[in-house]
């Protein structure tokens, strides 16, 4: 089935994708989680949410790992959740959300069409400074993030601030299927486009 809209084409099957990006786990505790990911596990933290004026957000931390001698935006996040436990409601302890990497921007909108035209619906839609991103429900119930990753020129002066840059976008209609502009570099004075 073929969707009202004019782009992009409609794959007749799922676009490959690279792989994960990246996990993001519910903790109770952030501290003695940063501990045990930081000094038994060995990553690096390289960035943290930072408190807006327009909305509240959760204490959230990312880690990299050693990447051939460069710092990833994050490999894998923790997200305090006060009084979580260990079962499947909402806000529980465990997995908060997993990310399938796709190869590139183009992979990725033909993915979207394509994932539209199974009616599978979206639930949120985001421009990061790291990446661009639809959120999706599996069978099961977990939240599944669906992205590309933006230029390592982009991101990689700092971390920290393209990890805190986020706008929410409308997920529905074809507004998901518009990508049409990139973050400022963030460490750098310079703006891209598309």
């Amino acid at each position: 089935m073929q969707p009202d809209f004019p782009f992009p084409p409609v794959p007749d099957r799922a676009q490959r994708p690279i792989g994960l990006n990246h996990v993001v786990l519910n903790v109770r505790d952030i501290e003695e989680s940063h501990r045990f990911w930081t000094e038994i596990l060995g990553f690096t933290q390289v960035g943290a949410l930072r408190p807006t004026q327009s909305r509240p957000r959760p204490q959230m931390r990312f880690y990299s790992g050693n990447h051939d001698g460069q710092l990833q935006h994050h490999d894998i996040a923790l997200v305090e959740v006060r009084g979580g436990t260990a079962d499947t409601e909402p806000g529980a302890i465990g997995l908060n959300h997993v990310a399938i990497a796709m190869p590139d921007r183009e992979v990725w909108l033909k993915q979207l069409a394509f994932l539209r035209s199974r009616g599978i619906n979206f639930a949120a839609r985001f421009y990061r400074g790291v990446s661009r991103s639809v959120h999706v429900t599996d069978p099961n119930g977990h939240d599944v993030e669906i992205m590309y990753e933006l230029p390592r020129e982009i991101w990689g002066r700092d971390i920290d601030a393209a990890l805190n840059y986020v706008e929410v976008l409308p997920a529905e209609a074809e507004e998901p299927l518009v990508d049409d502009r990139l973050p400022p570099v963030f460490g750098g004075s310079e703006q891209r486009s598309l």
